[in-house]
């Protein structure tokens, strides 16, 4: 099954990092946040990417098209410009990209119809490029099976930005550092999407707008519910909190190799 990754966000409230790559492209732990996404579903065996690039596009073009240059050790013979690669890759041997220019301005319904093309009438995962997750892939798409509705989506509760505490008579009986928001689910991204859902995106569209809500008006919108890690890189200090938690080595969307 493809998966469907957006990149083409503006990422304004990042833009100490966005000024110069496509959100997708900060790196974690040495690696774009795009690559940890993409070896997350490559875990599960969906090795077929589509990239639905837009702003600094190129950057993220440059990236695979030199991708075993500069992954692998090479041998070059200057005289006949023979290139010879001394070790291959690893993780990203069986994957296979397709990288498709869905626009710099465009809203994320507008890209996924542009970008349809490449997955027409199949069924596909479907992400955003900026966050992670060790959501279990294969129950979401057992659940999606099972319900048969036109999208699943990934419900999750991330975690406060700030501490909670528990009052009683004006002292606190409890603190929790960052606890989990305990009202409602909130969408995660991690989506398995039917062909027929692509009819619910008009022109223009951001996917979380109109499409999402028309789905769920029609009770074609199912939510696998995931109690564990998930994280959003939307700020620097998303940034800064997602490289120090692979620093020490247990980061919670993989195992560290």
């Amino acid at each position: 099954m493809k998966v469907v990754i957006l990149c083409g966000g503006l990422g304004m409230r990042l833009r100490e990092e966005t000024e110069f790559r496509p959100k997708p492209m900060v790196d974690v732990g040495g690696r774009p946040i795009l690559w940890h996404i993409m070896r997350h579903y490559s875990r599960y065996g969906h090795n077929e990417f589509v990239l639905c690039l837009g702003y600094k596009g190129e950057v993220i073009r440059d990236y695979f098209l030199n991708f075993r240059a500069m992954k692998t050790d090479i041998r070059l013979d200057l005289g006949t410009q023979k290139v010879e690669y001394l070790n291959g890759l690893k993780e990203e041997r069986d994957w296979k990209v397709t990288l498709a220019d869905t626009g710099p301005d465009s809203a994320t319904g507008e890209r996924l119809l542009r970008a349809s093309r490449y997955f027409s009438g199949q069924t596909f995962l479907c992400s955003y490029g900026d966050g992670v997750s060790n959501v279990d892939i294969g129950k979401l798409m057992d659940l999606h099976q099972r319900l048969g509705r036109l999208v699943t989506v990934t419900g999750v509760r991330p975690l406060s930005r700030f501490g909670e505490l528990d009052v009683q008579d004006g002292i606190a009986v409890r603190f929790s550092e960052k606890p989990p928001l305990h009202e409602g689910w909130v969408s995660g991204g991690f989506f398995v999407i039917e062909p027929g859902a692509l009819e619910y995106i008009h022109a223009g569209e951001f996917f979380e707008h109109g499409p999402l809500q028309r789905l769920a008006q029609d009770g074609q919108l199912a939510v696998y519910e995931h109690d564990g890690y998930w994280a959003a890189m939307d700020t620097y200090r998303d940034v800064v909190a997602l490289n120090e938690e692979w620093a020490s080595g247990r980061p919670g969307w993989m195992e560290r190799t």
